[in-house]
């Protein structure tokens, strides 16, 4: 293909981009408007595009290849943080499972990208997700391998659901590339900040609502590329970091980090920045009773 050739398809591409754009927008606004009277923070249609996506969880060149990456920094991101504010002490951080004795919450964990991980570092982890089939997969993985499977409990629900049950239990709630799919924001968090103790950290990576993100994350990634599938974001459903940090603070959380996050689209590579244009990472810890 000559540079005419991509010139005139990518402009075919571009073109098709405001009509796109409208009607996600329309479709999704009709469905907040439902949901709002539901008083849930589940987006089914949200959940119905990672079902679908079920089979590609695992395949760390397919279209979940992003995520994989990012564990690069999600990682270290928990880790490190839960060792900065003192919730795990120095005997604990230096042995090969860092993690060993602190209870977790994953919520959207999806198909165990990031749980598998942290289980391997000792933590003692509750993956959540509103989909079945993703919990299938989560589960079906996690049983090929008995030294994470012990330490994981999948289940199928909402984090609302799962908060009447779980008052002041956890360490640690992480929520990961969740927040931009979730409706009612702020009943989302209130949920999720409840499950914690006193003390404890909620970790929290998302995208903000900019044009770069719309442009480059969102247009750029999804509909000209395809290196991620078309549908996965609306541009609607982001959150700035400032509104992210604001509604923590309202149920009682204080912000530790705010830091940027850049993905090199060729080699497959996360890296911190100061940039929060695109995606950002945030660490909050609720405060003592």
């Amino acid at each position: 293909m000559n540079a005419h050739d991509f010139s005139r398809i990518l402009q075919g591409r571009m073109c098709q981009i405001p009509a796109l754009f409208c009607k996600f927008r329309s479709t999704a606004c009709l469905k907040q408007k439902v949901q709002q009277h539901e008083q849930s923070t589940v987006d089914e249609r949200d959940v119905a595009h990672f079902s679908k996506l079920s089979s590609g969880w695992w395949d760390e060149q397919g279209e979940m290849k992003a995520l994989h990456a990012l564990n690069k920094l999600r990682v270290p991101l928990i880790r490190d943080g839960l060792r900065n504010v003192g919730q795990i002490d120095l005997s604990k951080w230096q042995s090969p499972k860092p993690l060993h004795g602190m209870k977790i919450l994953e919520v959207g964990c999806g198909g165990g990208i990031l749980t598998e991980p942290l289980a391997r570092i000792g933590a003692d982890i509750t993956g959540i997700d509103a989909s079945q089939n993703v919990i299938d997969i989560a589960s079906s993985h996690a049983q090929q391998d008995p030294s994470v499977s012990n330490s994981i409990t999948y289940t199928c629900r909402t984090v609302e659901e799962h908060a009447k049950e779980h008052k002041d239990f956890y360490d640690a709630v992480v929520a990961t590339e969740v927040l931009e799919h979730v409706t009612h924001k702020d009943l989302f968090l209130e949920a999720c900040i409840s499950t914690l103790k006193p003390g404890g950290s909620v970790f929290i990576t998302t995208l903000n609502r900019t044009v770069v993100l719309w442009a480059f994350g969102i247009m750029l990634a999804e509909y000209v590329l395809g290196i991620i599938p078309r549908g996965t974001h609306q541009l609607e459903k982001c959150i700035k970091p400032h509104e992210t940090q604001a509604l923590l603070e309202k149920y009682g959380c204080t912000t530790k980090l705010i830091h940027g996050m850049l993905y090199n689209l060729l080699s497959n590579e996360w890296h911190w920045s100061s940039n929060t244009s695109m995606n950002y990472a945030l660490h909050a810890v609720r405060k003592q009773q």
